[in-house]
């Protein structure tokens, strides 16, 4: 009996990697490389998105669709009402391995469960292009794997944490 119910919790361990997004609503973002600036927003969202090898595609698909739908700006009465799409607003979306650090162990953050560029930057790719058809609007990005400036007016300030394996939280 231990054994099945430590191969259960082994389990639930494994499956426990997710793709994880942080939104941050936002009046403004943008991100530089290297002194140029290569996407800027006015109101909308920036979008940092974190993969890990077990992401698929109905992880993208799934993420893509709640963010756009995801009722977090004003309506007339000030309530958070609409979404990005109902606003007509802008997007950002940016890659951000360390979304997955761990800091179980040291004061070091591991970054083992960051997928590789091989896996991630396809699966970056296509969440960029999911996000583009379930908003019908092109997007803004960062520079996958450079070290970039992101600047932002968080407007709220309002963040929102979602993971794909997590749909509850």
């Amino acid at each position: 009996m231990l054994k099945v119910l430590h191969h259960f919790f082994i389990l639930a361990i494994e499956n426990t990697y997710k793709m994880r997004v942080v939104i941050q609503r936002v009046s403004k973002a943008s991100v530089t490389v290297e002194g140029e600036k290569i996407s800027e927003i006015g109101k909308g969202m920036l979008i940092l998105a974190g993969i890990e090898d077990t992401d698929n595609e109905e992880d993208i698909d799934w993420l893509a669709n709640k963010i756009v739908q995801l009722r977090i700006f004003d309506d007339e009465q000030g309530v958070m009402n609409l979404s990005v799409k109902d606003i007509d607003g802008d997007m950002l979306v940016v890659s951000q391995f360390t979304l997955h650090a761990s800091t179980k162990k040291g004061n070091r953050p591991s970054y083992i469960r960051a997928s590789k560029p091989e896996f991630a930057i396809p699966m970056y790719e296509k969440f960029v292009a999911a996000i583009e058809t379930a908003s019908a609007k092109k997007p803004g990005t960062g520079k996958f794997g450079a070290m970039m400036d992101v600047a932002l007016v968080n407007d709220g300030p309002v963040t929102i944490i979602i993971d794909s394996k997590n749909k509850d939280f």
